[in-house]
């Protein structure tokens, strides 16, 4: 067996459409595909014992052991590497259950497809369930546990945190799109001018004053003690000789801190002598920036976090350090054991409570409290572990926002305001939260940018609050949005156009437009990317871009199934047709199995938004069974009968009838423009262009665009190198024509043909190369569409062979031109520069030269710097020329 590759799908895709996250390898069985299950000896064995709990995996059975049934009575290993994979990261903590394996279209070869929490684990999944399946088949022994730590860390490593990851949530509950910016905390909530951040706990509209205060305690204590708010005496030192002053000054016990420190980094509490004094100090002085210490009175109470966002308390909790309690006969060590048996506590963030490490800092602790890691401590005698509360220490919260007395609601309301932070974590030091600090001696310690959430969304007693939903409020307040219209355009020819004029027409409206084409990225008018520009890469491109607040994205085949789509819900989605293209890549070797990848983008239009379909396209017409949304038809015969039934529903629909691009809400019509003042028609000659142009009349017309609007549009989008590049580009010399095309496939090049057929020429001579991703067939038939179209046909060469050699795709043209016509003149010149120059050096008076090509900006240079040198030639004018001079 061997693993061909691994794929990770991010959103909507192939596979499916609702289920974003899925890991999809491609698995060759070779000679394993004559072993089933059954014919493995021992195989059911092995592993039922290595994974007991797979029990639970019911397959298609439906029942309990189910997929033990099929194991006994045969199953294929990929199957079986599925239902591990998914195992594996079930063992590890990350519970998920989704997979499905099919055949990839060739003998032995399946794409294994199951579901993932994180990407990297994922992938790592995949390979360890391949290596584990290839273990039972041969008995060998596998170290399992070796994999679930890995895979532990690996998500400990990518994942967000639980107060990142809380808020992406909260916004994913109302439909708020998100992008992880960084491999760390950095978030975009929303999408493009829409957009928010966060990282962390830290919002795009928290005060860069207040982060600066909150991090500067000493400036923190200055201001709350002007505002009379109770904090504990203290002292700021820079040097280790006047620590003893200081201590003198403040008074033991006391505590010591670096004045810039966070997470509890560099702390040192209940200090009662010198000589721990000056420990903390070092300590303190290690983990700070400026060198600045704090030197303060140590404020005897219970460890309270009261969280304030927007200006308003939304939860409180009692903090206690990672402790044990003795039982009067286990050592230290045994009863830190024994409290990680909790099933609450996990590895890093992965449950509610974080298991107790054992550090040189909690030896320290111990050691200071006259123990040992062997010493048996008294029955119900309390020894603290760490310094800090903090859960991710295995420190321990209780909810107390119910018990805070309104004094302390108002002083942690108000302190948010003095700091100026939208989200803080406040620290408070006192006997008893439900009484005023003025009553119980108690102290505000300090003031926290960034406050974690974990303590509060899952505390160890009491209530959960969810404190992501005033961040939410905060910055999506009611009445606003976070997205931005997206257009989401696929199909097999025309969506490169239709998507450029669709953008047009946006622009034409003051849009801000962003948009990905196959020559590029385009954000207002600039190409900011160049290539084939596709992809979900591209369209995160757009989307993040916070210029723009209108997207309109060109979705092809390729990226669908390399990663999925960029986005999950567009507003509306456009499918020009289907055509027999790319087949035998990927594993989808029909034209169903291609429509089915293109309707990935009507299934995720939004409800409220509309899938905009080729009637004529009876593949296409078929996937408005399968949405949710609202259905517009489109379709160049007005009386098709798809679109006379979605008239008489009062539906929407885009027609070409008598002439005239027309707008149809039921039976009544709106004429837009004639298609013949269409330039991007060549004066109706270009039939396929016509069809392009009805999904982006009903485009804007949804977008509530004016007929006046769209007609503007439609006469100023005029086709050129410039505004539609290798989509029909005519250049006229003196003698001759040159047509450049980006026609790629037999459709495309019927379309061409149909259009070329309306050109008069005194003879045509057409450019052509075979694609080495295309079928033998595919290759065949567009040599012979060639044999009908030109007069003459010079065969050049793709820049990018694909997986051929450059002899296969010569004769895959010369076999489909003898097909059609065995005495048509045919000469090859494999590179396209030579080509080009051949032709217009041996051109007819005349002549039409027709070149299809694949790398459409050397092409279109190479013609345009031709007709440079010609102009230079014919108009060179001298002074005499110039009107009024002189």
């Amino acid at each position: 067996m061997k693993i061909r590759e691994i794929n990770a799908m991010r959103g909507p895709n192939y596979w499916s459409v609702r289920r974003h996250k899925l890991i999809v390898m491609v698995l060759d069985l070779e000679e394993m595909e004559a072993f089933p299950s059954n014919k493995v000896d021992g195989f059911s064995e092995r592993l039922k014992e290595m994974f007991p709990t797979m029990y639970s995996h019911r397959c298609s059975e439906g029942c309990e052991g189910g997929f033990f049934m099929r194991v006994d009575e045969g199953t294929w290993m990929g199957h079986i590497i599925e239902h591990i994979a998914l195992e594996i990261q079930t063992l590890a903590d990350m519970d998920t259950g989704f997979g499905r394996t099919r055949g990839y279209g060739e003998e032995g070869v399946y794409s294994v497809v199951f579901s993932y929490i994180e990407e990297n684990v994922g992938r790592y999944a995949a390979k360890a369930a391949f290596r584990i399946c290839e273990a039972l088949i041969k008995g060998e022994k596998y170290d399992l546990e070796e994999d679930i730590q890995e895979m532990r860390e690996l998500r400990e490593s990518s994942r967000l945190g639980p107060s990142t990851g809380s808020i992406v949530e909260e916004a994913e509950a109302r439909g708020i799109p998100w992008i992880r910016l960084n491999k760390y905390s950095l978030c975009q909530l929303g999408y493009g001018a829409n957009q928010k951040r966060i990282q962390a706990t830290v919002t795009s509209e928290t005060s860069n004053i207040g982060v600066e205060l909150a991090c500067d305690k000493e400036d923190t204590k200055y201001l709350l003690e002007q505002a009379e708010v109770e904090v504990p005496r203290g002292d700021i030192i820079r040097r280790e000789r006047s620590l003893e002053a200081a201590c003198d000054y403040v008074g033991y016990p006391l505590v010591i801190k670096p004045i810039d420190g966070n997470h509890g980094r560099g702390i040192t509490v209940n200090i009662e002598n010198y000589k721990d004094a000056l420990e903390g100090f070092r300590h303190a002085k290690n983990s700070s920036k400026s060198g600045a210490i704090i030197v303060e009175k140590f404020i005897t109470g219970k460890d309270y976090r009261l969280l304030v966002i927007n200006n308003r308390l939304v939860a409180a909790a009692l903090r206690t350090p990672a402790h044990v309690i003795g039982d009067g006969k286990s050592t230290v060590q045994e009863l830190i054991d024994e409290v990680n048996k909790d099933p609450r506590r996990g590895y890093g963030h992965e449950k509610v409570l974080t298991q107790i490490t054992v550090n040189d800092l909690t030896k320290t602790i111990i050691k200071d409290a006259g123990y040992t890691l062997e010493s048996i401590i008294k029955k119900d005698e309390m020894l603290v572990l760490k310094d800090t509360a903090n859960l991710s220490t295995g420190g321990t919260a209780e909810d107390v926002t119910d018990i805070v007395h309104p004094s302390n609601v108002f002083m942690a309301e108000r302190i948010s305001k003095i700091i100026d932070l939208d989200i803080c974590g406040i620290d408070i030091m006192t006997t008893d939260i439900s009484k005023p600090l003025s009553e119980t001696g108690g102290a505000v310690l300090e003031v926290n940018a960034g406050p974690g959430f974990r303590m509060h969304l899952a505390p160890t007693e009491g209530l959960p609050r969810n404190v992501a939903a005033p961040v939410i409020d905060k910055l999506f307040p009611p009445g606003s949005t976070s997205r931005i219209p997206i257009i989401a355009i696929s199909g097999t020819n025309g969506k490169t156009t239709t998507t450029r004029l669709i953008a047009h027409m946006a622009k034409m409206k003051g849009f801000n437009v962003g948009y990905t084409t196959s020559d590029g990225v385009y954000i207002q008018n600039r190409l900011l990317m160049t290539g084939d520009c596709t992809g979900p890469a591209s369209a995160e491109f757009v989307l993040r871009d916070p210029t723009v607040n209108f997207a309109v994205l060109e979705s092809a085949r390729g990226g669908l199934l390399r990663a999925g789509l960029g986005f999950k819900y567009c507003d509306i989605g456009i499918v020009t047709n289907v055509a027999a293209d790319h087949l035998g890549l990927k594993g989808i070797h029909t034209v169903e199995q291609l429509a089915k990848v293109k309707a990935v983008i009507p299934e995720t239009v939004l409800p409220e938004g509309t899938a905009i379909l080729n009637a004529d396209d009876d593949l296409v017409y078929a996937m408005r069974k399968n949405v949710e949304c609202n259905v517009a038809l489109f379709s160049l015969d007005e009386n098709n009968p798809h679109i006379k039934a979605i008239q008489k529903r009062g539906g929407l629909s885009a027609i070409y009838e008598n002439g005239y691009i027309t707008i149809c809400r039921g039976e009544w019509k709106m004429r837009v423009i004639k298609a013949v003042n269409v330039p991007l028609t060549y004066g109706g000659k270009a039939t396929f262009m016509i069809q392009n142009v009805l999904p982006a009349v009903l485009t804007a017309y949804i977008k509530g665009f004016s007929i006046e609007d769209m007609k503007m549009s439609l006469e100023t989008f005029i086709p050129s190198a410039t505004q539609t590049p290798g989509r029909l580009n005519l250049f006229k010399f003196k003698d001759f024509q040159i047509l450049v095309d980006y026609a790629h496939n037999p459709a495309g090049m019927r379309a061409l043909k149909q259009f070329v057929d309306n050109l008069e020429a005194s003879v045509k001579v057409g450019i052509i190369a075979g694609i080495g991703d295309r079928r033998v067939e595919d290759n065949n038939e567009m040599g012979s569409i060639a044999a009908e179209m030109f007069d003459e046909i010079i065969i050049r060469q793709d820049k990018r062979l694909r997986g051929k050699t450059e002899e296969e795709l010569i004769k895959m043209l010369k076999d489909g031109i003898i097909m059609k016509d065995p005495n048509k003149k045919t000469t090859v010149i494999p590179s396209e520069r030579e080509a080009i120059l051949y032709a217009v050096k041996n051109a007819k008076k005349g002549a039409l030269i027709v070149l299809s090509s694949d790398v459409i900006p050397d092409a279109l240079n190479l013609v345009k710097e031709l007709k440079e040198k010609e102009a230079k030639e014919l108009y060179e004018f001298t002074s005499e020329d110039i009107p009024n001079l002189g």
